[in-house]
């Protein structure tokens, strides 16, 4: 959500950002409408109530000295109907400019690239991709023969984009689980959090998901609550309408969830194995942090992200986003894209976004200055640490040997109970 003085003051701004998103700028000149009756409104309603006060103090004097305040009464009366009526009509104008608010995207920082996913920029690359001497096999192949998943049976008891991980592929899941959150916990000095995986509306819609992902998420109609797309809605909301001091910032926080999304728009895309699935495991890093470390803090959650991927030895490119592939709360966007050598491709496993100030005005985070004690909004910041799925896929695809084993990355090994190979 955007600061409505900024809106009145440079609406401009604010419409090339909103075009650069690819959406209609038009909203912003809606809004302005709207905000400008929504003023008049306001004025009206507090003359017509100072006119109602004096001409109750005169009612008053006029009773008090024995006179007659009937005609005087009557006009009182009308004009609390009318003030009445322009209060019912104020709270539907401020209805209407709260769901344009709502809408109406963050702006892309000024050194964002302008344009589509075709101007994202590879700022960085780590390792060299790898090419296998022999034909590779694709993960839902390779994975599929060594019992590590079971798609046949997801889609008999829950439909098409689904997975079921069993034996060794479970196991190598919740390792990967436990290893993020560890490195993060302990090196990185995050502090871990296990969150709820269904919110209220109004925390989906802190974060941005609502009203705009609306399609793509998972409702409960009984309890009127939502399955989360990632942990960052529960995580982010845990400071929801709180002031912080700016002496415990920054704040670091990971979590573990299952992530839920219908991919409403991605029909046909990506259909088989793990690459898009309704139901995916991730890591999550959120960081809440003062305006003025927001660009610094950027960088070292992409490098937190980036860690994890070094550590496997899985070749990477980081990626700038352009404005209008970015997601509608982001302000910037750094994608980690992952080597696959069975697909021959990049998959994108974490999205590492600043937001500003758009989710804590939504949320209602605040944070107080420590010099004045002024109150002002916090800035957030996440990352995912990783995204399970395309993780596993690249472990698949480029460890895999000619007599279609996989071989276990070295810092797993532990975690697997010493195992290096599935075979």
């Amino acid at each position: 959500m955007h600061d409505p003085k900024l809106l009145r003051t440079d609406p401009d701004r604010i419409k090339d950002g909103v075009r650069a998103k690819g959406q209609d700028p038009s909203l912003i000149d809606e809004w302005l409408s709207l905000d400008e009756l929504r003023r008049s409104i306001v004025s009206d309603v507090e003359s017509k109530k100072a006119d109602r006060n004096t001409a109750s103090r005169e009612i008053g004097q006029r009773l008090r000295s024995g006179g007659d305040a009937s005609v005087e009464q009557e006009r009182v009366r009308r004009m609390g109907e009318e003030i009445s009526e322009l209060d019912q009509r104020l709270r539907d104008v401020d209805a209407k400019v709260e769901a344009l608010s709502l809408n109406i995207p963050n702006v892309p920082d000024a050194d964002i690239p302008r344009g589509t996913a075709e101007q994202n920029q590879v700022v960085r690359t780590w390792g060299d991709p790898v090419k296998h001497p022999f034909p590779a096999r694709t993960h839902d192949d390779l994975g599929t023969a060594l019992g590590l998943f079971d798609f046949e049976r997801a889609t008999k008891m829950s439909g098409p984009g689904f997975a079921v991980f069993t034996g060794r592929g479970a196991l190598l899941e919740r390792a990967l689980i436990q290893y993020m959150l560890d490195i993060h916990v302990r090196e990185h000095g995050y502090t871990e959090v296990s969150t709820p995986f269904l919110v209220k509306p109004k925390a989906a819609q802190g974060t941005g998901q609502l009203p705009k992902l609306a399609e793509d998420m998972y409702r409960t109609d009984l309890d009127g609550l939502y399955l989360i797309p990632t942990a960052e809605v529960s995580i982010t909301n845990l400071y929801a309408d709180e002031t912080l001091e700016e002496s415990r910032l920054p704040l670091y926080h990971v979590g573990y969830s299952p992530c839920f999304r219908r991919e409403a728009g991605s029909y046909g895309k990506d259909t088989k194995g793990l690459t898009r699935v309704h139901q995916f495991d991730k890591v999550e890093m959120v960081k809440f942090v003062a305006p003025d470390r927001s660009d610094q803090e950027h960088e070292s959650l992409t490098a937190n992200a980036e860690s994890i991927l070094q550590r496997l030895g899985l070749a990477y490119r980081v990626v700038l986003l352009a404005s209008g592939d970015m997601s509608f709360a982001a302000a910037k966007c750094y994608d980690l894209e992952v080597w696959a050598a069975g697909a021959g491709r990049w998959l994108e496993v974490s999205s590492c976004s600043n937001f500003r100030d758009f989710q804590a005005r939504r949320a209602g985070i605040r944070m107080r200055t420590a010099a004045g004690g002024k109150t002002t909004f916090a800035h957030t910041l996440n990352g995912s640490g990783l995204a399970l799925p395309r993780t596993v896929i690249a472990i698949i695809e480029n460890y895999q040997t000619e007599h279609g084993s996989v071989r276990i990355p070295e810092p797993l090994r532990p975690y697997l109970g010493g195992l290096a190979e599935l075979s």
